[in-house]
């Protein structure tokens, strides 16, 4: 991997700040700013994949919709109403 220099504007006591915490983990400011690019590359690169997974699932719904696959409301609680009573069992036998 080639190395690329960064360079940017920060005021004097904030620079001064950040060496002396970075110092105090026992680590290069440089160490520390590498570190919170790949992060934030990181956490870019998975909400973009989440959305896009999102996205995927909304549009698979929507098609779904417009094919008339649904499933009646009544037809949805009543599953669910089972899993409830399901679950408050299994809460009430562990009590």
């Amino acid at each position: 991997m080639t190395e690329a220099t960064f360079t940017f504007r920060v005021d004097e006591e904030l620079k001064s700040e950040f060496a002396a915490a970075a110092k105090a983990r026992d680590r290069s400011g440089a160490q520390l700013l590498r570190d919170f690019m790949r992060d934030f590359v990181r956490r870019e690169q998975d909400a973009a994949a989440h959305d896009a997974w999102f996205r995927q699932q909304v549009e698979r719904g929507v098609r779904s919709a417009d094919a008339g696959d649904l499933v009646a409301a009544e037809e949805v609680e009543s599953r669910f109403m089972e899993r409830r009573e399901a679950t408050r069992r299994r809460l009430r036998a562990s009590e």
